[in-house]
C-alpha cells in the first residue's frame, strides 16, 4: 500500500494522494454503488475483427501477459514492474488471474485482468456478480490507465486483446462490471457490442454488504 501510495504521489500529485486515500479509508466503511452488468460473445465476433481497428494511439510500447509471479519478477528484474501499482497483484497471480499491462519507456501505462475461476475474479473485482465459470465464461476486472496516458486507447486495445485471450483460453464470454459514472470505461466496451444484462446495486455499511442485481428489459 504505500508503495502505491508512493507511485500515486509521484503520478499524479498530492491533492490526488489525498482524495483516493480518503476514498479507500471511507470505502473501507461505507459504500454504495451502482453498476452496469456487462456480458462479451467471444466464440465468433472476435473472429471478424481487424486488430488494427483497435490499436492505440501511440506508437512505442511494449506489452506483456503476465500469467505467474516468476514472470513477475522476471519482468521487473528488466525493469517492467506492474505489482507495485495493484496491491491484490501477487495473490491475483497465485490464484490464477492474469495480467495484461502496457509499458512506455519503462513506466506502466496500463493494466487489466481476467480471471477463469472464482478465486483469481477476486482479487482484482469483490462485486459478487454471477460469473458461470463452469460453463466456460470468464471476467476482465481490474483496469487502470496512468493519467498521462489516458484517452490514447490503451483501454480499448487492452480488452481486445483480454477478449482474444481468452477466446483462446475456450471462453465463450466474459463478464464484467462498470460503475455506472464512468464513462470512459462504458465507451471502450461499446466498441466490442456487448450486452449489457443488467444493473447491480452495491452497499457496504462497516462489515454488512448487500448485492442485488436487476436484469434489464
Amino acid at each position: 500500500m504505500l508503495r502505491r501510495a508512493r507511485e500515486i504521489f509521484q503520478t499524479e500529485g498530492l491533492l490526488p494522494l489525498v482524495r483516493r486515500g480518503l476514498v479507500f479509508l471511507v470505502g473501507h466503511l461505507f459504500r454504495y454503488e451502482n453498476y452496469y452488468l456487462y456480458e462479451h460473445t467471444l466464440e465468433d465476433t472476435l473472429k471478424e475483427r481487424n486488430e488494427a481497428d483497435f490499436l492505440p494511439r501511440i506508437q512505442d510500447f511494449t506489452f506483456k501477459i503476465v500469467a505467474t509471479n516468476q514472470q513477475a519478477d522476471e519482468l521487473a528484474a528488466a525493469g517492467l514492474d506492474f505489482r507495485s501499482y495493484s496491491i491484490n497483484a501477487r495473490r491475483g497471480l497465485e490464484e490464477g488471474a492474469v495480467a495484461f499491462c502496457f509499458f512506455i519507456d519503462g513506466e506502466l501505462a496500463h493494466i487489466g485482468w481476467v480471471a477463469m475461476n472464482a478465486e483469481g475474479k477476486k482479487t482484482f473485482d469483490s462485486l459478487p456478480y454471477q460469473v458461470n465459470f463452469s460453463d466456460k465464461q470468464g471476467c476482465t476486472g481490474g483496469t487502470w490507465s496512468h493519467p498521462k496516458y489516458r484517452g490514447r486507447g490503451l483501454m480499448v486495445y487492452g480488452y481486445f486483446k483480454r477478449f482474444e485471450f481468452l477466446r483462446e483460453q475456450g471462453m465463450k464470454s466474459s463478464r464484467n462490471a462498470v460503475d455506472v459514472g464512468n464513462i470512459a470505461s462504458q465507451k471502450a466496451h461499446a466498441k466490442f457490442g456487448p450486452k449489457i444484462y443488467g444493473r447491480g446495486r452495491y452497499i457496504k455499511i462497516f462489515g454488512w454488504r448487500y448485492w442485488k442485481e436487476t436484469p434489464l428489459t
